[in-house]
């Protein structure tokens, strides 16, 4: 097979700074000018573990991971595949063979970085999130080759357009005994993680004049999303990242008035996932009830968060190379019909049952999920339903789904709600997408819209729309670009210069 010609690319290059400060500071407020004029960087999150490692990383771990362990690939700030470990490679003709030309460095423990550690590495990453979506993202990959000296192969069982995109995800940053290979190396305590540039002549890349006086530390924290405006507002963060529906309403006129409040365009799965298809929720048209019965542009209207896209559908509607055989559902009712019916399906199924018409909706905090809250309350209301909003971790029938598509393909929204991930499922939507994503480029997308309708069907998942994502920041901050995937990666960010 004749290979194509060399897909290169090359990532710009941040020198890094080898050894922390003697008597750092680890405290946020206190990075300033006596720091080195750190980058502070402040992720909305869970501050009691913003680390944490597993098979499912948080956004700050996500951060931290992509700082410290870099994959074959990865992603600038504009959301662009670039080079990492691999510093060129090609894809054969039939899109089946990725075959990756690593850089000539080593690991952290001096050991040579060549193919059969790289693809011992990658085996590794692979196995470490056995059990996620990403893992069933990765089914196409048939073997890792390591051939000679620092080349790797990657053959897949079928052409995957976004397969790059794919290997650039944090989870498969790379690591050897535990450690990855940077671009920035990492101190932590009590809950900050203090970032400093590794020179990249200790990469195994071109020496760059003027380093130190290019590049700086990054000081990352996660904190509440209140805590994290308030920490903005009173210039003790330079950025805020991982903004939500759930907190948009947070940023004030202070907030407003000091730095930019940018949005990326994500898409992704926003809506309630079914847990327990028990009682009311045992029965589809009931289901379907649930569904059918919130308004959607009135949400739309209460969050008043930029850019939220209210839809029925659970594949984003205008996705890449979407050929439009899936529309909106129950466009032939106005809202009022819709309620009428689906409270003639709620009533009929509590005298049948003799049994209250209650759901627990599990919802975060915040003030976005609060203005959800009441608007499901009110839907549900109308329908004979009783809502009971519980904790993110409490025992519920209906539980909020808000996460964004790493890569533009059905098959990524398909995979977060598949039997092997969760349960109830649709088996039969399940089979069709697999079958889907096996097929040729001709017959998927037909394929992918029968599986979409099936498991509009089953009514488990009840999309919402789309997701939201924001950050604050000044407009000079370099190193940071809104992108699709909302992804903002901490080594362009410790850039001193645009």
């Amino acid at each position: 097979m004749t290979p194509r010609l060399p897909i290169v690319m090359r990532s710009a290059i941040f020198p890094l700074r080898v050894a922390l400060l003697a008597g750092l500071s680890f405290a946020l407020s206190a990075c300033g000018k006596g720091d080195q004029q750190a980058m502070k960087v402040v992720v909305i999150g869970d501050p009691a573990s913003p680390f944490a490692t597993g098979p499912t990383l948080s956004p700050a771990a996500q951060l931290l991971r992509g700082a410290t362990a870099e994959g074959l690939v990865t992603l600038d700030a504009d959301g662009k595949v670039v080079t990492a470990l691999a510093d060129r490679w090609i894809v054969t003709d039939d899109g089946q063979s990725y075959i990756f030309r690593l850089r000539d460095a080593n690991w952290p423990d001096g050991t040579k970085l060549t193919g059969e550690s790289v693809r011992a590495a990658l085996h590794q990453a692979m196995a470490e999130v056995q059990g996620t979506p990403l893992a069933l993202d990765l089914t196409a990959i048939e073997e890792v080759r390591a051939m000679a000296g620092r080349v790797v192969e990657i053959r897949l069982t079928r052409p995957m357009p976004d397969f790059l995109q794919l290997l650039a995800q944090p989870e498969l940053g790379l690591t050897h005994r535990g450690k990855g290979t940077g671009p920035m190396a990492l101190k932590r305590e009590d809950g900050l993680a203090w970032l400093t540039p590794i020179p990249p002549e200790k990469r195994g890349l071109p020496m760059v004049d003027d380093w130190q006086q290019l590049t700086r530390p990054v000081a990352l924290t996660a904190q509440p999303g209140a805590a994290a405006v308030a920490a903005f507002v009173a210039g003790k963060a330079d950025i805020v990242l991982g903004g939500t529906f759930a907190d948009f309403s947070r940023m004030n006129g202070g907030a407003m008035g000091k730095g930019t409040a940018r949005f990326d365009a994500v898409s992704g799965l926003f809506g309630l996932i079914v847990e327990r298809d028990e009682g009311m929720l045992a029965i589809a048209q009931n289901r379907e009830a649930v569904a059918m019965a919130i308004d959607r542009a009135a949400l739309a209207t209460r969050l008043a968060v930029p850019g939220f896209v209210p839809t029925t559908r659970i594949v984003a509607p205008g996705l890449d190379g979407d050929p439009g055989l899936v529309g909106e559902r129950w466009a032939d009712y106005d809202m009022d019909g819709r309620h009428t019916l689906a409270a003639q399906r709620i009533a009929g199924w509590v005298k049948f049952s003799g049994k209250p018409a209650h759901l627990r909706i599990a919802l975060p905090d915040g003030p976005g999920a609060n203005a959800l809250a009441e608007r499901l309350t009110l839907d549900l209301a109308t329908i004979g339903v009783v809502m009971e909003r519980v904790a993110p971790g409490a025992v519920a029938d209906l539980r909020l789904i808000d996460a964004v598509a790493r890569y533009p393909a059905p098959a990524w929204f398909f995979n977060q709600l598949a039997c092997a991930i969760r349960r109830p499922c649709s088996a039969t939507a399940d089979a069709l997408a697999t079958k889907a994503g096996a097929a040729d480029p001709a017959h998927a997308p037909a394929l992918y819209a029968e599986a979409e309708r099936e498991m509009a069907k089953a009514n488990l998942f009840i999309p919402l729309g789309m997701p939201v994502r924001w950050s604050l920041g000044n407009a000079n901050v370099p190193g940071f670009a809104p992108n699709r995937w909302g992804v903002h990666p901490l080594f362009p960010l410790a850039n001193r210069v645009r």
